[in-house]
């Protein structure tokens, strides 16, 4: 089975709430989930995730630790196999971009409202992400 390697962001603001984007094309289309994307021939994680992090959410970011990594299935029936790293902004303006629908900052209480990508809410809690429920 073809694993194709991509990369998430994991950035909480000084409030604890979690930065989310709303999926513009599938897998995944109109559902909120964190920013990310695909890691390009040449990146490493850090170099794919801070562009797809630019690219998605007009944010600068800093990336930090590995929090966790997950299997989810490809419509190609591979795999996407997804690391999810601590990320801190340290400059851009918010604004959804690329193939971003929107772009928001989620309370803990939002995050159990919004119609979420399969597994994240779970494995958010499973790894202990700060303020999540």
């Amino acid at each position: 089975m073809r694993a194709t390697p991509c990369v998430g962001a994991i950035v909480l603001d000084g409030e604890g709430r979690l930065l989310l984007i709303r999926r513009g094309t599938p897998p995944g289309k109109g559902l909120w989930s964190l920013p990310g994307g695909r890691v390009e021939e040449g990146e490493t994680d850090a170099q794919a995730l801070a562009r797809e992090l630019a690219e998605e959410t007009g944010l600068q970011a800093t990336v930090g630790p590995l929090v966790g990594s997950v299997l989810r299935p490809a419509p190609d029936g591979g795999v996407y196999e997804i690391r999810d790293y601590a990320c801190i902004v340290h400059g851009g303006t918010l604004r959804a971009g690329d193939d971003a629908e929107d772009v928001r900052w989620a309370s803990p209480e939002e995050l159990l409202l919004l119609p979420l990508t399969g597994g994240l809410l779970d494995a958010l809690r499973e790894w202990n992400v700060p303020g999540v429920r």
